[in-house]
């Protein structure tokens, strides 16, 4: 527990995701078989060791052609748990989830995550991914946190 009664993410967890009442991503998350933390729809966490967020993206098929400055793509908890700074200094990497009939807007929250956090995306999958995306993200995550030095790259954030 954080000071203010929040959860902490202090043990072993090097994959912080979100996922709404759909819980695609949840389900996503659970095949994958690493530690994981789930950000809450309600409560703030505080992370304590460098990670990799896996997100969805929310935007709806705007049909729109998206821009690195919109909004309304990265859910709101996400935003808020990338807000604290301390949650901020911590992130590695990203995974992006998303619908590819949403054309361009397919995975745009991780990009957007990616460009603003200064952090690479590793992996995008469809909706609740397959298991060849399972296993392709599980060799990502093996291979990128096997060099020690993403362990200490601090990350640089535009604003969200």
């Amino acid at each position: 527990m954080n000071p203010d009664g929040s959860p902490s993410l202090a043990g072993p967890e090097r994959l912080v995701y979100f996922s709404s009442v759909s819980e695609n991503t949840h389900r996503f998350a659970q095949k994958l078989g690493v530690p994981a933390i789930r950000i809450p729809l309600h409560e703030r966490i505080e992370v304590h060791r460098p990670y990799v967020l896996l997100l969805p993206t929310y935007g709806r098929g705007r049909g729109d052609t998206p821009h690195l400055d919109a909004k309304g793509y990265v859910p709101k908890q996400v935003i808020a748990f990338l807000n604290n700074p301390h949650n901020r200094s911590h992130i590695r990497a990203v995974v992006g989830a998303g619908n590819t009939q949403f054309g361009a807007e397919y995975c745009f929250a991780a990009r957007l995550v990616s460009y603003k956090c200064k952090v690479p995306m590793l992996y995008r999958f469809e909706l609740m991914g397959t298991a060849e995306d399972v296993e392709a993200v599980r060799a990502e995550l093996t291979k990128f946190w096997k060099d020690e030095n993403t362990c200490h790259l601090q990350s640089q954030l535009l604003s969200l």
